[in-house]
Parts: C-alpha cells; sequence; structure tokens
C-alpha cells in the first residue's frame, strides 16, 4: 500500500490541511482514510483533506510524506488525478436520464 501525504499548509476554516491520496487505486485510498478515521466528507475528487492535528497519525499509519509538488506529479502519472471542474460549471451526479423509446416524437 502507498498513500502520500503533503505537509498541513493549506488553509480552510480556519485550520491548516494536508492532502492524502494514492498512486494506485480509490480503493487502496478509501481503506486508508477509513483506518485514519477520516469521514467520507474529507474527500474532494481524488484525495481527501487531512487536518494538521491528524497528520502524524497518518504518517504513523503509513502515509508517506512528500512535498505538494510531488504529491501532485505522483496524483497526475498516476491517472488518477481528477481536475476541478472550470468556473461556473456544476457538475451533477446519480441523476437518471429520462428513458424514452427511439420511435418516440420529438419536438424540436
Amino acid at each position: 500500500m502507498t498513500v502520500y501525504i503533503d505537509p498541513p499548509t493549506w488553509p480552510g476554516h480556519g485550520r491548516l490541511w494536508s492532502h492524502l491520496i494514492s498512486d494506485r487505486s480509490y480503493d487502496e485510498l478509501h481503506t486508508f482514510a477509513d483506518r485514519l478515521g477520516a469521514p467520507p466528507r474529507a474527500f474532494e475528487r481524488d484525495h481527501y483533506d487531512i487536518p494538521a492535528h491528524r497528520y502524524a497519525d497518518a504518517v504513523r499509519l503509513g502515509a508517506t510524506e512528500v512535498g505538494s509538488k510531488e504529491l501532485l506529479r505522483r496524483l497526475t502519472e498516476s491517472g488518477l488525478r481528477r481536475r476541478k471542474p472550470p468556473k461556473g460549471l456544476r457538475l451533477v451526479h446519480d441523476v437518471p436520464l429520462p428513458e424514452f423509446d427511439v420511435d418516440d416524437d420529438v419536438e424540436p
């Protein structure tokens, strides 16, 4: 299992945060995050946001410490990088598409 964490230098909500990633699979990342006790809401696209006070816990559990640029390089090279959508574009997940028959009369 290879999971990486960068230093807690990212500010947000009055705290500093680290990013936790895997360069192998999301399953590996989710399994590690679960062992760490990170809530599912801490997952954002391709990484977990980990508060500074949990950084040492992640390292103790086996996360490899790397710089932020190295973390991004490994994530990108793994093919697991999921970029943010462009500003103004909202992604909708789990929305069922309407069913229709190809013979239905559809008005333009």
